[in-house]
Formats: C-alpha cells, structure tokens, sequence
C-alpha cells in the first residue's frame, strides 16, 4: 500500500479546495493523542506528502485536526469553529482510509470515502 490515509479539505462557502490549511496527524497511545505528522493543503485542498507511512501505519485510534480559524482569519472571514478534530479508528489497515472535510465559516461535515 503506498498511502493508506489522503484527505481532502474543500471549502463548499467559495466551491474551491481549501488551500493554505494546515493539518496534523496524530495516533491514541495510552490514553493520549501523540502526534505523528503535520502538513499544509496545496491549491488542491490535499497534502503534496502522505500523512503517514505504511510502516507506521496500523489498527488503533487516529485524529486528524484541521486549523480552520486560521485558514479564516488569513482569508480575512470569521468563522465558529477555530479547529475541527476528527477522530476516527483503524480496523482493517491493510485498506485505504479517505477522510475528506467539507469546510464553510459555520459548518462542517466529514465521512469516510474512497
């Protein structure tokens, strides 16, 4: 498997990519979220490098958390939500993990895609 986890930040307020926001990876270990990546949106809304390597890659609890208040405040908008954590668990690492973010100023929505 060559990138077991891609995301896709689009922004549906503008129905552009969402570029310039950063995001960070990070893994439950003991209780605590530890991080293991970080990254900034391209003009595509998606990281040039893969948030995780196949080898560090496996089962367990894993967030992904996107710094909207700033991706806002550099676009010169308001916004509610000044981050969005999702969080989400690993069972079969050996598939592909898609978790897009559809972003506005107001809301938010995420699922797992393909």
């Amino acid at each position: 498997m060559s990138n077991p986890l891609t995301t896709h930040v689009l922004n549906t307020a503008s129905g552009r990519p969402a570029s310039g926001l950063q995001i960070r990876l990070e893994r439950c270990l003991d209780g605590r979220f530890e991080t293991l990546s970080e990254g900034v949106t391209n003009t595509d809304g998606r990281l040039a490098a893969p948030l995780i390597q196949p080898k560090d890659w496996g089962e367990g609890v894993y967030r992904i958390r996107f710094e909207t208040g700033a991706y806002f405040k550099a676009k010169q908008q308001g916004c509610f939500y000044p981050y969005v954590e999702v969080v989400f668990e690993v069972t079969s690492p050996d598939e592909h993990h898609h978790v897009p973010l559809l972003l506005s100023p107001f809301g938010f929505s995420t699922y797992r895609g393909s």
